[in-house]
């Protein structure tokens, strides 16, 4: 059997498990570690705090430093009221494409390491190769920052992180960061007819808001010079604006869901102080001179940095000499890879599939981008020996 054929097996039993980031990923995870046991690895499982889902790490080679993760989540996005032509957790194969949730983002990636483990363990490895797949990436990033602590204090410091997301085999050496927040806005309710004797929570939610537009223009001027994302600049998006139960009733509670994508740290410190600033002096005192009780609280959801290029990048120069390729690109969504670049490794993103067609009905990964990423893997091993 072709190892093109073992991965299409094994990314068939990976797509039937349904690990939408609500439910657990338990199974998967025990499954593909059952897979990297029978191939030789030592494998770590790392479960949170719940007990409902794990982080799995595996190591094939020496126990030494230096070692290069190939890193994937397992978790994917609902299905729910989505057009899908077949059952979304049942892999279908037709056209020279695999059909099923997670195909493409980004369990193809994961099938495609798994089932090339059994090769990297008959070889005579001078560096570990790390196998690192994680939970609750579409929600956050959550596994990964787990993960990130459970590396700090392992014995083993890997220098390399291979991100195998979508990317149609291109290799994406940076990326935005993604922050997201929900501010909660507790005022007073009253009668519509009196407005001064409430505290209108969404008409405070609403000067939020424009504050928010401010900075979005704002960011603009603060452009890095010779930055190649697009835009160039930071973004803030307004999510939601939630609040009210009636027209002529003083709204008690609003809430605003929203996020920022900066290409520097600098920028995400400068949004947060000034709408920190912005409500201790401007908006709490209003409303707590009308009740004490009143207040803005900020939920941070997660705070996931951004992949930063540098001209220094081990991964960049493998991968590039992998796949033949002369250069390397930035893109606007986000992937863990910054959270390996904080620990200390260089990192990139690379993997089979298209990011357009990730997250959608009848989402799919062709056999020629399955192959291209086995071809870069097999390749691989010389690095490694």
């Amino acid at each position: 059997m072709s190892v093109l054929d073992t991965t299409k097996d094994l990314l068939r039993e990976l797509i039937a498990f349904p690990t939408i980031s609500s439910n657990s990923n338990l199974d998967m995870i025990q499954h593909l570690a059952q897979h990297l046991s029978n191939a030789g690895a030592e494998v770590e499982i790392w479960h949170d705090e719940t007990g409902s889902k794990a982080n799995l790490f595996a190591t094939i080679g020496p126990k030494i430093d230096g070692g290069i993760v190939l890193s994937g989540h397992s978790d994917v996005v609902p299905v729910a009221d989505q057009d899908w032509t077949s059952d979304p957790f049942e892999m279908i194969e037709r056209d020279e494409k695999l059909f099923g949730r997670g195909t493409c983002d980004m369990k193809g990636f994961i099938a495609a390491t798994v089932a090339m483990a059994p090769q990297y363990a008959q070889l005579d490895l001078k560096r570990p190769i790390h196998f690192a797949f994680t939970y609750d990436e579409e929600t956050g990033c959550f596994g990964a920052q787990a993960l990130a602590e459970s590396l700090r204090q392992h014995s083993l410091k890997p220098a390399v992180a291979i991100i195998g997301e979508p990317t149609s085999m291109r290799i994406i050496e940076g990326h935005k960061g993604c922050y997201e927040y929900t501010t909660h806005f507790t005022g007073l309710e009253g009668h519509g007819s009196s407005p001064d004797r409430g505290v209108n929570a969404v008409e405070y939610a609403a000067r939020y808001v424009s504050r928010l537009l401010e900075l979005k223009n704002e960011l603009r001027s603060r452009t890095p010079v010779g930055s190649r994302f697009e835009p160039p600049w930071t973004t803030i998006n307004t999510g939601t604006l939630i609040g009210g139960v009636a027209h002529n009733v003083i709204p008690g509670k609003a809430r605003v869901d929203w996020e920022m994508r900066p290409v520097q740290r600098s920028d995400a410190d400068y949004v947060k102080d000034n709408l920190q600033q912005f409500c201790a002096h401007a908006l709490i005192p209003a409303m707590q001179a009308v009740c004490p009780d009143a207040n803005i609280i900020t939920e941070v959801i997660a705070e996931v940095d951004g992949l930063e290029p540098v001209p220094d990048n081990e991964a960049r120069k493998i991968v590039s000499e992998l796949n033949g390729a002369n250069g390397a690109d930035v893109v606007p969504f986000g992937t863990e890879a910054g959270i390996y670049q904080a620990l200390g490794m260089t990192a990139v993103v690379c993997g089979p599939g298209s990011i357009e067609q990730a997250h959608k009905p009848d989402e799919y990964v062709s056999l020629d981008q399955m192959s291209q990423c086995l071809e870069m893997l097999d390749r691989l091993s010389v690095r490694l020996t």
